[in-house]
C-alpha cells in the first residue's frame, strides 16, 4: 500500500488546456454509526450546488424541527429521509446522490454505519470506485470502521480517502488528526489500498470538505472535493468482453435477441463471442437498442444482440471473449459476508445466484473467519450476521465465472434462503477449483429402472422426521417388516446407527446436525439408485435440510412423514433417557429442549403416535403407499 499521503492539488492529468472531459466517479461514504456521513454528503451537495431551492427552504424548516444543529442547517437531513433515521438520527437504507463539478460528475452512495445494516453497506461498495471512510476524532477507530475497510477492500476498491471528521470536537487539534492517520495506516496495511489520503474535516461547519480551513492551517493538502476531483479512475486494461444473457427478445418468428447488460469490454457487429456454458462459438449479427442499430455496446449498455448463427442460448448464459473465457465451474474458492440473522451452517443448501444464473449451492468447507479488529485467521464452524469468512463452495451444475478481482459482475454472487428468498450473504471468488473440468457422471449400463424392474418395485425414500421419543424408528421398523412380507427389498437408515458409522465425527451443533442430514440423504439417495425402497428415520430437524433431501430426487421418488408427537409426550417416554438428561444439564444442543424443531409445513402424511398404536400407523403408512402407487 502506498504511504497515507497529503498531496498537493494540481490539476487532472489529460484535462489542461482544453474542453474539460466531466468522467465519472462512483464513492462510497462508510464508517461507523453518527461519524457523519450524511452531514459530510449534505455539504457536498450543498456547496456544490446540487440542492434546488424549494428543498433548501424544506431543510431550513426541517433542521428548525428535527434537526441536531440548532438555528443552521443540518445538512445530514438531506440524505436520512426515512422517518426512522430521522427519529434514531442514523442512516438505515443506502441512499444515492447526483453532483457535479466543472471538473467531473459523482454518485455518491450514502451507507449506514450501524452494525445490523452492514449487508446495506455491501450493496453500496460494490459498485464504487472509491471509498470515503470517516472516522469520529473523538473517539478514534471503532470496530465497525475496521469492518468498513475490510468490505471494501474485499469488494475491490482500491483507492480511499480517510475522513478524520468532527475535528471541532477535538479543537482541530493536529496530533489527533495524525495519530489517527498513523493508526489506520497501521492496520490497512495488508488491505493492499492503492492510495490512501488522509484529510482532517468538519462536516457540520464545512472545513476542508469544500473550501479549506482557517482553522487547521497546519493542514497543507486537498480539500475532499478536490481530492474527488483529481483522483484517477483506474480502469482494468482491455477487460474482456462479457454480457449475462437476461431475456430471449423473440417478438415473433423473424426476430431472435438475447438482452443483457455489457459487463466488461464492448462489443462489436461481426466480433466473434463464446457461449460459455456450451463452448460454441458464433459472431455478432446486430447489436439492438431503443435508438436503433449500434456500432458499439460498451460495459454498462443495455443491449440486445443478434447472433450470426442459430444456436442454443437462454436466460443465464454468458457471452464472452473466445480469446479468454471465463472459467466453468462447480466449486469456488470464495470470501463471504454473511447477512442473515440465521447462522451459515457449512452443508445447508441455499440458492447462488451470479449474474442472471441461479443454482442450488452449498458451503462445502469454511475455511476460516476473519477478526475484523486485527484481520487475524479464526476456525469456525458457522458464521454469524457480519462475520467475514474464506469458504468453499459447490454449486449442482458448473456455472461461468471470473475472480472478482478481474470482474465484478462475473465473479461476484449472493446466497439466497430457499425458504425465505432472504438474501443471506455476499460472496467474491477467489478461483475456481476445477472440479467440473476434472469429475465426470459415469453412466453405466445397468440404469436405476432396470435394477428397480429386477427387484420388482418402484424405489422411493421414506422420510420420518420428528422429534426424539415419538416414534419414528419404531413405525419405520414395523414398516419395513410388512414391506419384507410382501418380497419389497428395503434398508432402514436410523439416526442412532449411521452416528455409530458413517457419521460418527459428528456431534449435535446445528451446524454438525445439517451434515449429518446432508450425508443421510446422499445415501438414501444411492440407495434409490439402487432400487431399494429407503426408510429414513432421523430427527432432521430443520426444514431447509428436508427440503434438500426432497430435492435431490425426482419428485415422486421422496416421502415425508411427521411423526407428531407433543415434546411432553416424548419426554414421558423418554426410551432412552436423554430428555432426563437434557434437564439435567449432562449434554446440550437437545432438539425440543435447548435447540429447536421445525416442523414440517407441508408433510406428505401425518401419523399422531399420541392417539394411536405403532401398528395401526404402520397400517396407515402400508395404506398410503398403496394409494400413492408405491406398492401393486
Amino acid at each position: 500500500m502506498k504511504a497515507i499521503s497529503d498531496p498537493k492539488v494540481k490539476a487532472p492529468s489529460g484535462r489542461e488546456g482544453g474542453a474539460v472531459q466531466r468522467d465519472l466517479l462512483r464513492l462510497i461514504t462508510c464508517g461507523s454509526v453518527d461519524d457523519g456521513k450524511s452531514t459530510l454528503i449534505g455539504r457536498l451537495l450543498l456547496d456544490c450546488g446540487a440542492v434546488f431551492e424549494d428543498r433548501r427552504q424544506a431543510l431550513q424548516r426541517d433542521s428548525k424541527a428535527v434537526g441536531t444543529t440548532g438555528d443552521a442547517p443540518d445538512a445530514a437531513l438531506l440524505l436520512d429521509g426515512l422517518q426512522a433515521e430521522r427519529e434514531q438520527g442514523i442512516t438505515i437504507d443506502v441512499g444515492y446522490h447526483h453532483f457535479a463539478t466543472p471538473r467531473r460528475r459523482f454518485i455518491v452512495a450514502d451507507t449506514p454505519g450501524h452494525v445490523h445494516y452492514t449487508r446495506n453497506m455491501v450493496t453500496g461498495a460494490s459498485n464504487a470506485d472509491l471509498a470515503v471512510l470517516l472516522v469520529d476524532a473523538s473517539q478514534d477507530m471503532l470496530e465497525q470502521t475496521q469492518r468498513h475497510s475490510f468490505i471494501c477492500a474485499l469488494l475491490g476498491i482500491r483507492d480511499v480517502v480517510l475522513a478524520v471528521n468532527k475535528m471541532d470536537l477535538v479543537d482541530f487539534e493536529e496530533s489527533i488528526f495524525n495519530g489517527i492517520r498513523d493508526a489506520f495506516a497501521g492496520f490497512s496495511s495488508s488491505l493492499h489500498f492503492r492510495s490512501v489520503v488522509a484529510i482532517p474535516t468538519s462536516a457540520v461547519l464545512g472545513d476542508n470538505v469544500t473550501r479549506r480551513s482557517d482553522r487547521m492551517a497546519w493542514y497543507h493538502g486537498p480539500t475532499l472535493l478536490e481530492q474527488l476531483e483529481i483522483v484517477e479512475i483506474h480502469a482494468d486494461a482491455a477487460p474482456q468482453f462479457r454480457m449475462p444473457v437476461q431475456w430471449v427478445n423473440r417478438p415473433d418468428a423473424s426476430f431472435r435477441g438475447y438482452a443483457g447488460t455489457v459487463a466488461s469490454g464492448e462489443l462489436h457487429p461481426g466480433d466473434e463471442v463464446l457461449i460459455a456454458r456450451t463452448n460454441v462459438r458464433t459472431r455478432i449479427e446486430r447489436i439492438v437498442s431503443m435508438d436503433g442499430d449500434l456500432a458499439r455496446a460498451g460495459a454498462g449498455d443495455a443491449v440486445t444482440v443478434l447472433l450470426a448463427d442459430d444456436i442454443d442460448v437462454s436466460r443465464g448464459d454468458l457471452l464472452a471473449s473466445p480469446n479468454k473465457p471465463p472459467q466453468i465451474a462447480d466449486a469456488f474458492a470464495c470470501d463471504l459476508v454473511w447477512m442473515s440473522e440465521a447462522p451459515l451452517l457449512p452443508g445447508r443448501s441455499y440458492l447462488l445466484k451470479c449474474g442472471s444464473r441461479t443454482v442450488g449451492a452449498t458451503i462445502t468447507t469454511l475455511k476460516y473467519r476473519v477478526d475484523v479488529t486485527n484481520y487475524a485467521h479464526l476456525a469456525a464452524r458457522q458464521l454469524a450476521r457480519n462475520d467475514i469468512a474464506y469458504v468453499n463452495i459447490a454449486t449442482v451444475e458448473p456455472i461461468a465465472v471470473d475472480p472478482y478481482q478481474e470482474n465484478r459482475t462475473t465473479g461476484g454472487f449472493i446466497l439466497i434462503d430457499r425458504l425465505t428468498n432472504e438474501t443471506v450473504g455476499a460472496g467474491m471468488i477467489r478461483f475456481g477449483l476445477n472440479r467440473a473440468a476434472n469429475i465426470h457422471h459415469a453412466d453405466f449400463d445397468v440404469t436405476k429402472a432396470a435394477r428397480a424392474q429386477l427387484n420388482g418395485q418402484r424405489p422411493i425414500i421414506i422420510w420420518f422426521t420428528g422429534l426424539s421419543g415419538a416414534g419414528k424408528s419404531t413405525i419405520a421398523n414395523l414398516l419395513e417388516r410388512k414391506l419384507y412380507a410382501l418380497g419389497k427389498r428395503t434398508y432402514l437408515l436410523d439416526g442412532d446407527n449411521v452416528r455409530q458409522g458413517l457419521n460418527r465425527d459428528l456431534g449435535f451443533t446445528e451446524a454438525d446436525r445439517v451434515e449429518n442430514v446432508r450425508r443421510v440423504a446422499e445415501t438414501a439417495k444411492l440407495f434409490v439408485d439402487a432400487g431399494l425402497i429407503t426408510l429414513v428415520a432421523l430427527i432432521s430437524p430443520f426444514r431447509a435440510e428436508r427440503r434438500m433431501a426432497r430435492a435431490i430426487v425426482a419428485a415422486d421418488e421422496f416421502i415425508e412423514i411427521f411423526v407428531d408427537t407433543p415434546v411432553e409426550i416424548c419426554e414421558q417416554r423418554d426410551p432412552k433417557g436423554l430428555y432426563r438428561k437434557a434437564r439435567r444439564g449432562e449434554f446440550r444442543n437437545f432438539t425440543g429442549i435447548d435447540s429447536p424443531y421445525e416442523s414440517p409445513e407441508h408433510p406428505d402424511l401425518t401419523l399422531d403416535t399420541a392417539t394411536e398404536s405403532a401398528e395401526h400407523l404402520a397400517d396407515e403408512v402400508m395404506q398410503f403407499l398403496r394409494r400413492r402407487g408405491v406398492l401393486n
